[in-house]
Order: C-alpha cells, then sequence, then structure tokens
C-alpha cells in the first residue's frame, strides 16, 4: 500500500516537470501580449465610444483660440485649460484633458496631439510640429486655422453647387412616379374597356406601371442593395475606389470642378507644409495622406519616392499630365528654378481656388438649361402617352 502511495507521489512530481515549462510558456506569452498592449497604450486608439474626429469647425476654433491665447502672453497649459473649460462636448472635453496632462508633464504639445491623429489629422500636427521646431507656433497657428477655415468653404461651396441639380433630379423623378403610380392607373380601365389600339409609349408607360405597382417594393429593395453595394465597394475596394475616384475626373461639367477641388486642397497643403520648414518629401507623404481622391494619393505617394531618388517635382508630376494641367507643371518648374516652391504653390492653390468658385457660380446656369430639357422630355413623353390613345379613342367615337 505505502509502495502504491509512493509510486503516486512520483508520478504527480513527473507530471508536474512535464507540464510545467508549457504553462511557463503560456504564461510568457501572455505576458507577452500584455506588454505589447501596455506599449501600444501610448497611442491613443480611437474607437466609437472613445474619441471622435473634430469637425473643420472645431479644428479652426482650437488653432485660432490657441494662438490668441499664446499672443496674449498666456502660458500654453494654461490656454488649452481655457479652450477645454469653452467646449461643450465631453468627448472633446476628454481629449484636452490627455493633451493637459502631457503638456503637464513636460511633452510637446504636437506629441501631445499625435496621439491623437484621427481626432486632429496628420496636416494639423506637423503644422503645429513644425511651429514648436522653429519657434513660430503662433504665426503656424493662424497658418493651420485659415487653411482649415478654407477647406471647409469649399466644402460647402460643392455641397451648395451639387443642391440644385439634385433637387431638380428629384422633383423631375418624384412627378414621373406620381403621374405613372397614381394618375396613369386610374385611366388604364379606359383603354382597355373600349378595346383600342394604343400606342407604342401608352404600351411602355402601362408595363411601368404595372411592374411599380406589382413588383415595386423589390425593385427598391433591389436598388437599395445595389447602391449599399456599390459604397461599401468604392469604400473598402483598392481597385474599385480607384476606378471610382478616376471616373468623377472625366464627368462632364462637374469632373473639372472636382479636378480643381482637388488641385486647390493639394497645392495649399504642400506649399504651406514647406513655407512651416518641413522637407518636401516628408511635405509630400503628408500631402497623400490628407488628400481623399485615391488618384491623387497614389500620383504624390510615387511623387515622393521619385523625389527621394533626386529627381525633380515638376519633371515627376509631368508624368501625371490625367490629373495636373501643364500650366501647374511649368508654374511648379518656376518655383524650383527660383527656389520659391512654396510661394508658387501658395499663388497656385489661389488660382484654382479662384476657378473653383468661378465655376461654382456658373453651374446652375451652365447645367439648368440641359436639366429642363431632360426634365420636358421625360415628362412630355408621359403627357403624350396619356393624351395620344385618348384622341384617338375620341376621334373613333366622333366618326
Amino acid at each position: 500500500m505505502n509502495k502504491k502511495i509512493s509510486d503516486f507521489k512520483m508520478s504527480l512530481k513527473n507530471r508536474k516537470k512535464l507540464y510545467l515549462p508549457k504553462i511557463n510558456i503560456s504564461f510568457h506569452k501572455i505576458g507577452n501580449w500584455v506588454a505589447r498592449k501596455l506599449n501600444n497604450s501610448k497611442t491613443v486608439k480611437m474607437g466609437f465610444f472613445s474619441y471622435a474626429k473634430f469637425s473643420i469647425k472645431n479644428q479652426t476654433f482650437f488653432a485660432k483660440r490657441l494662438s490668441f491665447l499664446i499672443k496674449a502672453g498666456v502660458p500654453m497649459l494654461e490656454s488649452i485649460h481655457v479652450i477645454k473649460e469653452q467646449t461643450k462636448s465631453k468627448r472633446e472635453a476628454k481629449v484636452f484633458e490627455k493633451i493637459i496632462a502631457d503638456v503637464s508633464n513636460g511633452q510637446t504639445l504636437s506629441g501631445s496631439l499625435s496621439r491623437f491623429k484621427q481626432v486632429f489629422g496628420n496636416f494639423a500636427i506637423n503644422i503645429i510640429k513644425a511651429g514648436e521646431g522653429s519657434g513660430t507656433l503662433m504665426d503656424n497657428l493662424n497658418y493651420l486655422a485659415d487653411e482649415l477655415k478654407k477647406k471647409e468653404l469649399l466644402r460647402k461651396k460643392i455641397r451648395s453647387a451639387m443642391l440644385y441639380p439634385i433637387i431638380v433630379t428629384l422633383a423631375t423623378f418624384g412627378i414621373i412616379g406620381f403621374l405613372t403610380a397614381y394618375i396613369f392607373p386610374k385611366i388604364i380601365p379606359l383603354f382597355q374597356s373600349l378595346n383600342a389600339k394604343l400606342p407604342l409609349s401608352t404600351r411602355a408607360i402601362i408595363y411601368l406601371t404595372d411592374l411599380i405597382r406589382n413588383d415595386g417594393l423589390w425593385i427598391l429593395l433591389g436598388l437599395i442593395i445595389v447602391i449599399v453595394g456599390i459604397v461599401v465597394m468604392i469604400k473598402n475596394v483598392p481597385k474599385v475606389r480607384s476606378a471610382y475616384d478616376g471616373l468623377i475626373l472625366r464627368i462632364p461639367i462637374f469632373g473639372s470642378m472636382i479636378l480643381n477641388y482637388n488641385l486647390t486642397n493639394t497645392t495649399r497643403t504642400l506649399g504651406l507644409l514647406l513655407k512651416s520648414g518641413i522637407s518636401l518629401t516628408e511635405a509630400l507623404v503628408i500631402t497623400t495622406d490628407t488628400t481623399e481622391n485615391v488618384r491623387y494619393k497614389e500620383a504624390f505617394s510615387n511623387i515622393k519616392a521619385g523625389v527621394m531618388k533626386g529627381k525633380t517635382l515638376s519633371e515627376l508630376i509631368n508624368k501625371y499630365r490625367a490629373v495636373f494641367p501643364l500650366m501647374l507643371v511649368h508654374m511648379i518648374s518656376i518655383g524650383e528654378k527660383s527656389g520659391n516652391l512654396s510661394n508658387t504653390l501658395m499663388y497656385l492653390s489661389e488660382y484654382y481656388e479662384n476657378e473653383f468658385d468661378e465655376q461654382t457660380k456658373n453651374l446652375s446656369s451652365t447645367i439648368e438649361p440641359v436639366l429642363m430639357i431632360i426634365m420636358g422630355i421625360m415628362v412630355g413623353f408621359v403627357a403624350i402617352s396619356v393624351i395620344t390613345p385618348i384622341y384617338e379613342i375620341t376621334n373613333s367615337i366622333h366618326k
């Protein structure tokens, strides 16, 4: 009996020796995983329930107010405290609390903001970093506020420019839908009772009316699925996004407007970064990151690689004539030769912004006749489809 007990104890010891290393390895893996998570926590991750991206208006307010307070002689830490007290959003207040904690511990403002890249963006962080390095933080904050304000104005202009054609298009389809779904079905029994031969346009409208009445919900559901699918593919499939961004630049009237919008943003961003003392290579990286159109992202990414190999900016931009006009290439070449590239880019941004302004102002007068013609043809087609058979039936009755 004692021998069996001693054998059992020995087997337990052997099991401990066998399984203990495995347990130690697993604990070691867990320890490494925890350490990685702690290291990653130095960069604040943005989730849906953590920190929301600041709107451009709030970013402008932050830059402008901070510049004003620094100019008034208020210390950095106290300035951020003042801005935090003035914010109404709890999420934004939490961001400012983290920034205050970092700055009070001796960290630079740009170093603290770099933890919130998804909140402020690389462009703002690098402008502030350049200002801190060169001792021109107040000026750079003013540059940043002006730039953000101009970007917001550009977005508002493009939205207002698109509003008119969208309203007219929706009104056209609304009228046609009302005539087809509600008015026309009340006249169809009259045509069917007289057994009259109907014109092709009327038969087409009858077929469309029956299709809408019988399968309208399925058609609507199918359209929603297709639209959602296209949007998801544009956002998540790089090749589809690249094709979409290239296509919108070729749309008549709107294409040149979107081209000028992108040129205004990219030239101003690049020019302002160079003016702030940031190197051309780094400025191209930031411009790539802040550009929304994938075609411009691809172009600037490849241009950056070429600049690193010693090629000139104008030489590389000339390879992408689909997104960069010839005039821009010539102006950048002159700026490089004169050593005044940043000012040249700022001049180009103003030029393309003026072009964009003119296009948005003239959009309604340019597109209104086209929309009116299309609207007239569609409504006229429905009206003729209704009136023609009534006229023929009336004539046959009189005969």
